[in-house]
């Protein structure tokens, strides 16, 4: 599905882009066209839509308006956001190389490692902070850089046009996994970026009922070695979760504004709390990126990372099992918020000595913070805070 440049402000976009109403009834929301084959008038004559693995109406209503929200020609939906990462990474070819950032969720870490190091797609993990380490990373066989800003889960944040003008320098591609920001909060095509990967089960669908993944660029040739590894492959989403996915985007303006103003409210609260040893998130003004993120980004996102002064993990578990309003779960950017222990959850698939080299310690504790009462949020870390 090809969507041309937003003409329109985001809102507007995230409302109507990809979406006409239902020719046949008027429905003003794209039906959820529940079926895996379409009938032919005649061998080879039918109506844009053949086999509901290569297409299906409510799905290309979504890839129009997801390419819409990142200012992309294409968008392309997949069955998760670990498979939209892998299918981006299926199109290198063994022998090949590519760079990632060292502190990036562990599901991407884990792919990259154990799924495609064995056929010879080859990863090395750097601190994309340092421009310097990265070009040294670069070698003759690197075709993909692999950029995931802000990071998860230090919240760090890297500078997409200057690692992409390093990167296109050397001839490489440059993906970034931008479902931490979404397309409201950063926009990576228009930074330099060939590639913007979504989970669609966080921020975009936003009301944790859905998994889904997406793949955005202005790009004809990635857009084609996509869209036949979706064929061929079948990593799809399912019309109800492309149906859930476009209800979720109408409303992603308004969230990330709530998300945002609340995570920065939680954020000053763990700053300047006399138990908390280190709070991440770049919109504090002495956090490392908070210049870049001002730069880059509309607003500073809905995630927040901290550790206890006393960074035992006995501590961190107390605080992590002692939330009401915070639930104790994987995943993130719900319209809830949720709590999170990396090393033992989302992380938990990178090894202990790499995970303490890019700076992840065994008491981190992640937030996902959402769109409640942020008083209600600030009593609820207060009162677990206070059982420490």
């Amino acid at each position: 599905m090809q969507a041309s440049r937003p003409r329109y402000g985001f809102g507007t976009q995230a409302v109507h882009a990809g979406q006409t109403p239902d020719p046949a009834t008027g429905a003003i929301m794209p039906p959820i066209y529940q079926t895996s084959t379409y009938v032919q008038r005649a061998p080879g004559d039918h109506q844009g839509y053949e086999y509901a693995r290569v297409s299906n109406p409510t799905r290309t209503a979504l890839e129009g308006n997801l390419a819409a929200l990142e200012g992309a020609r294409h968008g392309i939906a997949f069955a998760s956001g670990v498979a939209a990462t892998d299918a981006v990474v299926r199109c290198l070819r063994p022998g090949d190389h590519l760079v990632a950032s060292e502190d990036l969720y562990g599901g991407t870490y884990r792919l990259f490692r154990q799924v495609f190091e064995p056929f010879g797609i080859h990863a090395t993990f750097v601190d994309m902070t340092d421009l310097d380490a990265v070009e040294q990373a670069l070698t003759p066989a690197t075709k993909l850089l692999w950029i995931e800003t802000p990071t998860n889960p230090l919240l760090r944040i890297l500078d997409i046009r200057a690692l992409s003008e390093l990167a296109h320098a050397h001839g490489i591609d440059v993906a970034v996994d931008n479902t931490f920001a979404t397309p409201y909060l950063q926009q990576p095509l228009s930074l330099g970026a060939d590639l913007v990967v979504h989970s669609t089960t966080k921020y975009l669908g936003g009301h944790s009922d859905l998994i889904g993944g997406a793949v955005c660029t202005s790009r004809d040739d990635w857009a084609e070695r996509l869209r036949f590894l979706v064929k061929t492959v079948g990593a799809v989403p399912g019309p109800m979760d492309c149906f859930l996915t476009l209800r979720g985007t109408k409303t992603l303006h308004l969230r990330m504004e709530r998300h945002a103003e609340n995570a920065r409210r939680v954020a000053e609260f763990l700053a300047g709390h006399p138990k908390v040893g280190r709070v991440y998130y770049p919109g504090l003004p002495g956090d490392p990126g908070h210049a870049l993120a001002r730069r880059q980004m509309r607003a500073f996102g809905g995630m927040v990372s901290f550790v206890l002064k006393d960074e035992s993990l006995e501590k961190a578990v107390r605080v992590l099992s002692g939330t009401h309003v915070f639930a104790l779960a994987e995943s993130l950017g719900g319209v809830e918020s949720l709590i999170n222990h990396p090393a033992t959850m989302t992380h938990a698939s990178i090894p202990r000595e790499d995970r303490l080299r890019a700076g992840l310690s065994d008491a981190l504790i992640r937030l996902s913070v959402g769109i409640e009462e942020v008083d209600d949020l600030l009593a609820d870390l207060d009162q677990a805070l206070a059982a420490v």
